[in-house]
């Protein structure tokens, strides 16, 4: 069995992320032996977004909050959360979300899913999908009016 103590954790941030979502990340599932759910801890500056509003299909998340209160967007509206709440965001539509950090202090938040060899990933806002597989040269993120008929190209 491994363990990993993530009270005082060391977050990798991406230098290429956008004004706006620059979170941190402590993505630790793998270091304790987990392959078929994931968990990360995120943390978040004032004013940053861990990632666009979305929902998936292949993926259950949820969300536990640590430290700090986040605002949560859910296709109810806007909420704000409190340390230890814990929000649950099932697949499709209904489980559409998104979370910022309004407040002037860090916060800092723990999310868990269940990981799929194959998800995808629809951006509401920006009229995108995502297309999350291991082959690393069939990940997609295109515009939905890119779709196209089922026969389209074929001889």
């Amino acid at each position: 069995m491994s363990k990993m103590n993530i009270e005082h954790p060391e977050f990798v941030y991406d230098s290429e992320d956008p004004e706006g979502f620059r979170a941190g990340m402590l993505r630790f599932g793998p270091q304790v032996g987990a392959t078929r759910t994931g968990t990360s801890v995120y943390e978040l500056p004032p004013g940053q977004a861990i990632c666009p509003y979305h929902y998936e299909y292949g993926e259950e998340e949820w969300l536990l909050v640590l430290v700090g209160r986040p605002t949560l967007r859910t296709p109810d509206g806007l909420e704000e959360l409190a340390p230890w709440d814990a929000v649950c965001f099932p697949e499709g539509p209904t489980g559409a979300h998104g979370l910022r950090n309004n407040t002037d202090e860090t916060v800092r938040v723990l999310m868990y899913s269940t990981v799929s060899p194959t998800a995808v990933s629809v951006y509401p806002d920006s009229d995108k999908v995502g297309i999350w597989v291991e082959n690393a040269e069939d990940k997609l993120i295109l515009p939905r009016s890119s779709a196209t008929d089922y026969f389209s190209g074929e001889a």
